[in-house]
C-alpha cells in the first residue's frame, strides 16, 4: 500500500474539487491510486465539485451572527457563494450559512479556520459544503470570513437585502467599545452599519486605508493638477487638499453620516458619550459585499 502523503491529497484536491479530508480518505480507500481515488469521489458523488470548480461562484448569501459576552460582544460574517441566485434562495443553503455563521463564531474568524471548523457528524466545515456541492449539483465556495469583537460595549449587525434571516447581499458589522447604556450602543452601532452598507467606506480609519490604493489616487491627482499649468508648490497644496476629499469619501469615520446628512460618522460616535453615558470609542467595522471582486461565469451548463 503506498503511503498516503499530503503532496497527494493535494493533488487529488487540485483534480476532483473534493475537501481535503475526503480526498485522504478516497486515497485510503484506494491504496493510493490516484485514478482509482477520483472514482471512488465520483462515486460518492463528491466529484461533482470537480466538474464545476472553474465555474465563478458570485450568487448566494452573506450571514451574520453575534453574540454578546459578558461585558462585550462578538460578530462574525461570512459569504458562501453559488453560481445562482436560484440556489442562493433554497431553504437548505440559506440554513447552510446560517449555521456556517454559527460555528464560525467559535473560530478566530478568518476564512481557513472556518473552513477547517468542525460542523458535525465528524465533518468539517469544509467537508459539509462539499457534500452540498454533491447534493445540489452546483459549485458553492466559502470565499471570506470576518469577524469583530469588544470585551466592553456593542456590535451590531446589518444586512442589506435580506432574503433569510440573518443572510442577504450585503453584510456589516460595527463594533463600539464603551461602558455605556449597551442598547443605545447596539441602536448606534446599527444606525453606523446602515451608513456603511450604503456608504461603502475602504476603510474604518484614514490610517487603516490601503497605502497603494491612497498612492494611487495621489498619483492621478498630481497627473490632473499638472494639467492645470500651475506651480509645483500650488500643486502640492491642491493635491493635499483633494486627499482630504478623498478621505471623506473613503474612510467611515471621514463620511458624513447619511442619517442626518452634515455630521462625521467619528462626531457622531464622539457626540453619542452623553446619551450612552460613558465615552465611546469606534472599535472596528466589517463589510462583505455579495460577489465583490468575482466575475460571473459566462459559462452555465
Amino acid at each position: 500500500m503506498a503511503e498516503v502523503t499530503a503532496t497527494m491529497v493535494k493533488e487529488l484536491r487540485e483534480q476532483t474539487g473534493a475537501g481535503m479530508m475526503d480526498c485522504k480518505a478516497a486515497l485510503t480507500e484506494t491504496k493510493g491510486d490516484m485514478e482509482a481515488a477520483v472514482d471512488w469521489l465520483r462515486k460518492k458523488g463528491l466529484a461533482k465539485a470537480a466538474k464545476k470548480a472553474g465555474r465563478a461562484a458570485s450568487q448566494g448569501l452573506v450571514a451574520a451572527a453575534v453574540s454578546r459576552k459578558g461585558t462585550g460582544a462578538e460578530a462574525v460574517l461570512v459569504e458562501l457563494n453559488s453560481e445562482t441566485d436560484f440556489v442562493a434562495r433554497n431553504a437548505i443553503f440559506q440554513k447552510l450559512v446560517a449555521d456556517i455563521a454559527r460555528i464560525a463564531l467559535t473560530t478566530k474568524g478568518d476564512v481557513e479556520s472556518v473552513r477547517g471548523a468542525p460542523f458535525s457528524g465528524g465533518k468539517t466545515v469544509e467537508a459539509q459544503i462539499a457534500e452540498m456541492v454533491g447534493q445540489i449539483g452546483e459549485n458553492m465556495t466559502l470565499r471570506r470570513a470576518a469577524k469583530l469583537s469588544v470585551s466592553e460595549g456593542a456590535i451590531a449587525a446589518y444586512i442589506h437585502g435580506q432574503v433569510a434571516d440573518g443572510a442577504g447581499k450585503i453584510g456589516v458589522l460595527v463594533a463600539l467599545k464603551s461602558a455605556g447604556d449597551r442598547a443605545r450602543l447596539e441602536t448606534l452601532a446599527k444606525q453606523i452599519a446602515m451608513h456603511a452598507a450604503a456608504a461603502r467606506p475602504l476603510a474604518g480609519r484614514i490610517e487603516e486605508l490601503d497605502p497603494a490604493v491612497v498612492k494611487r489616487e495621489r498619483d492621478i491627482l498630481f497627473d490632473q493638477a499638472r494639467n492645470s499649468g500651475k506651480p509645483a508648490n500650488i500643486i502640492e497644496k491642491m493635491v493635499d487638499g483633494r486627499i482630504r476629499k478623498f478621505y471623506e469619501e473613503a474612510v467611515l469615520l471621514e463620511q458624513v453620516f447619511v442619517i442626518d446628512g452634515e455630521t462625521p460618522v467619528r462626531r457622531v460616535i464622539e457626540n453619542a458619550a452623553k446619551d450612552v453615558g460613558a465615552p465611546v470609542e469606534f472599535a472596528g467595522f466589517a463589510r462583505l459585499e455579495l460577489g465583490e471582486g468575482v466575475e460571473a461565469a459566462n459559462d452555465v451548463d
